[in-house]
């Protein structure tokens, strides 16, 4: 029970530190210009948001402990897996992070780059405010793959109610299509698509997170033929 109520806690703090952070440093949403005046603009909102950015990257080590100690009864193979695909995403946000502190700073003029003029420096923060929104959408496969797997344990375990298992599942295809479209589509939006699968992904996660905190699980209930 106790264990089970850590990983919603942990779970917890990592959805809201990225949904805060989100609002202090938009990551694909938008025009690429309107993003590089909005970080270009506010200095300690943009610290702020990769700050928060970094935290709730950090807090992905935990979780992926928790969640495997917590499914490891249900089926050990499959609760590696899943933690596996939520530790892969670590390196890949702390690169695409340092994009977006390059992009702020050559924005910003704050290198003291002389071969470069300040045009030539917009330009290339410009390069990699893309990259960082690049990065961001292709990380988007891994915070769908490793869903697929944690549905699958819910479902299959004794000590969650199914339907989470199912809404995560949904979630995980949701992030993976928004991924593979949006980069299929080189920046182009589809606004009604794009609220579809954030609808999809949100309503996937906070369900369960908020179950783990305030209802737990009892482990002991696992299937004892699960293997």
């Amino acid at each position: 029970m106790r264990i089970a109520r850590w990983t919603g806690a942990v779970y917890l703090s990592l959805g809201v530190a990225t949904l805060f952070g989100f609002f202090h440093a938009p990551l694909v949403q938008g025009d690429l210009n309107v993003i590089a005046h909005t970080i270009s603009a506010s200095y300690l909102r943009f610290r702020i948001g990769v700050v928060i950015d970094l935290v709730s990257t950090a807090l992905a080590v935990p979780l992926a402990l928790l969640l495997y100690k917590l499914f490891k009864p249900v089926q050990e193979t499959q609760a590696a897996l899943m933690a596996l695909l939520v530790l892969i995403t670590i390196p890949m946000s702390f690169v695409v992070a340092l994009n977006y502190v390059a992009a702020q700073m050559l924005l910003n003029n704050t290198l003291d780059i002389l071969i470069f003029t300040g045009a030539q420096q917009h330009t290339l923060g410009m390069l990699f405010l893309r990259l960082h929104t690049h990065g961001v959408l292709a990380e988007e496969i891994f915070w769908g793959l490793w869903l697929l797997p944690f549905g699958l344990l819910v479902i299959r375990s004794r000590f969650l109610p199914r339907v989470l298992g199912i809404l995560l599942i949904i979630a995980g295809v949701a992030y993976v299509a928004h991924s593979v479209t949006s980069l299929l589509l080189a920046g182009q939006r589809i606004v009604v698509y794009e609220r579809a699968t954030m609808l999809a992904r949100a309503a996937g996660e906070f369900p369960i997170m908020l179950w783990l905190l305030i209802k737990g699980a009892d482990v002991r209930r696992a299937s004892s033929g699960a293997s």
